[in-house]
């Protein structure tokens, strides 16, 4: 016979603990599955901070880049308007030199009424003939009059030029100067909190960096060959980097960030790449699945593209990963950011 018992019902405290730790276990899981893949600062402690404010650096230190790059173009540019601008005005103090002598040379010939000047010539002949030559020297003369006026206004237009040039070449020398205090006060903030831990704990952590960088110096890449020559020469120029520091805005021979070194290998195989990671995300093929890629491809990481490197094989990034480290190979698994896409040079 089934029981009539009615059960046993629970204590109101201990059934709002359960109800409690339900809602906090929900809770939990709902943030595991949108959250960012760098540990919370406020439950993982002063290396998170530190690892947070080391990622931020690195976010800011592309954008830091890409200021330089532009900074770069335009002083370049500014430099050829302003030089040819110079070239443009010994030219125009030519032409007004060559200006002063025809017109005081006419001056000369033509001090008296041309007909006047016929009726007392003792060789008519003589004079016709000199008179069709100022003719022609007066046409001379208009024709470097005209040339006169061309060139000085493509002389004013180049100055215009130049002077919007430097203009924008002065706000973005205040981005850089902004980034750069943006990196270093990240930086500063990421050791002083380190200072403030005890002699053990920067030990220990310190002691973690080496074996990273220890560890990352060799990997087993497996038997995959790059696509293409160029990948396959960068990639090598990458690989006899390893071993060498990080250094926000560094690209190479000694020292990198991230699109520094991959800028840098590339050029080593004669290809020019812009000089950000998210510059870097734009060019050659686009693959979107890890399973295509090949040893020298670029792997772009993180959702705001501000990381990038060289894919190694079996599932390895090499690359410049972060302040305080070095360059080095890595499990993409393991590395703490998503991975967005590849990009291969051909």
């Amino acid at each position: 016979m089934p029981s009539h018992r009615r059960p046993k019902q629970q204590h109101p405290r201990y059934a709002g603990v359960v109800t409690a730790t339900a809602a906090a276990a929900v809770a939990l899981s709902a943030q595991q599955a949108g959250a960012d893949p760098l540990p919370d600062p406020a439950k993982k402690g002063v290396q998170a901070q530190v690892d947070r404010l080391y990622e931020e650096a690195t976010q800011a230190t592309e954008k830091y880049n890409g200021a330089k790059e532009r900074a770069d173009a335009l002083r370049e540019e500014a430099g050829l308007l302003q030089d040819g601008a110079a070239r443009k005005q010994a030219r125009l103090n030519e032409l007004r030199d060559r200006i002063g002598v025809l017109a005081a040379g006419q001056y000369r010939a033509g001090g008296l009424d041309p007909s006047l000047q016929l009726f007392l010539s003792s060789d008519p002949a003589a004079y016709l003939e000199r008179a069709a030559a100022l003719e022609r020297a007066g046409e001379r003369q208009a024709a470097v009059l005209r040339q006169f006026t061309e060139q000085r206004r493509t002389l004013d237009r180049q100055r215009a030029e130049a002077t919007a040039k430097l203009r924008d070449l002065g706000a973005v020398q205040k981005e850089l100067a902004a980034r750069k205090g943006e990196i270093q006060g990240k930086l500063r903030k990421a050791q002083r909190l380190l200072d403030n831990l005890s002699a053990k704990e920067r030990n220990r952590i310190a002691a973690e960096r080496e074996r990273a960088d220890r560890a990352g110096a060799r990997a087993d890449l497996g038997s995959e060959k790059s696509v293409t020559g160029r990948a396959a020469a960068a990639f090598a120029a990458a690989q006899s980097r390893v071993g060498l520091p990080y250094v926000w805005g560094a690209s190479g021979p000694n020292s990198f960030d991230c699109s520094g070194l991959t800028s840098w290998a590339f050029r080593q195989a004669n290809v020019s790449l812009p000089r950000t990671s998210q510059a870097q995300a734009a060019v050659g093929t686009r693959l979107d699945s890890l399973g295509d890629l090949r040893p020298g491809d670029l792997i772009v990481m993180r959702t705001d593209l501000s990381h990038i490197g060289f894919y190694a094989g079996n599932g390895q990034i090499l690359h410049s990963p972060k302040p305080g480290a070095k360059v080095r190979y890595e499990s993409i698994a393991r590395s703490g950011m998503p991975f967005m896409w590849g990009v291969r040079i051909g």
